[in-house]
Formats: structure tokens, sequence, C-alpha cells
């Protein structure tokens, strides 16, 4: 069943059905930005054209861009210079949600959290040991 939402573009109300965040009319303007740029990039001269460039060309926001690349639209290796910003330092990234250096960043300290377990979990198997609970009497 469908809900009542605000557009994300231009906040009139729509029915939502779970496929897009904007209304059918901001849909059909987005449709017709998108065909104005794969037109624009499927000249040869234009396919190395970078994310600046097809917004100075096109007049299609940057934020538009990195959504149909998000989306798998405008597919990197066709178009090599597109990418979208990490999503944690902004530099541009081609596949992933993090950019190289912050996923090698991530992942080491990951590896540094899970050596400080494990050695958590040795010096609390070493302090488990007998103890004796009271000395003989003599």
């Amino acid at each position: 069943m469908a809900e009542v939402r605000n557009c994300s573009a231009c906040n009139t109300l729509f029915n939502y059905t779970g496929i897009r965040d904007i209304c059918q009319k901001c849909a059909a303007v987005e449709e017709e930005q998108y065909q104005m740029v794969y037109r624009f990039l499927r000249k040869r001269e234009n396919r190395a054209a970078t994310v600046e460039r097809i917004c100075e060309a096109t007049g299609v926001s940057a934020s538009l861009l990195y959504k149909w690349v998000r989306k798998n639209r405008l597919q990197q290796a066709m178009f090599p210079n597109l990418g979208y910003p990490c999503d944690q330092c902004g530099h541009l990234t081609y596949g992933a949600k993090l950019c190289e250096n912050c996923s090698d960043t991530l992942k080491k300290e990951i590896k540094h959290l899970e050596a400080a377990e494990e050695f958590r979990t040795s010096v609390k198997k070493s302090e488990n040991g007998t103890y004796l609970a009271q000395r003989p009497n003599k």
C-alpha cells in the first residue's frame, strides 16, 4: 500500500510506492536531464569528461550525477572520470561507499581492535588460574 510523502525535490505531496523519493513530475524532469547528460557523454570527445565539465556543459547538478553513478545508471567502465564522493572524506571513489584510503584505514583500525580484544581475552584467561583460598594450619 502506498503512503503519502513529500517530494524531496519540490516538497509536494505524492504517493510513495518505495521506488522513488520524488513525485512523477520531478521524476520526468530528472529523466529528461539524464537523457541530456547521456547524449552529452555518448559523444566520443566527451566520454572522459569530469563531473565538473558535465555540470558546466549540461547544467545538471553534481549531486544528481553522483546519484546516477551510485545507482549504476552512468557506469564508470564506460565513463572513466565519473565517480562519487567517499562517505567519509569526500574524495572521489568509483565502486564503494568509501575510497581506498579510508577503507584501508578502517581495516587497520579493525585489526587493531581485534588484537586488543584478543589481548584482553588472554589476560582474562590467565587471571582465571587456581588460587589457594586458605593456608593450611601447622
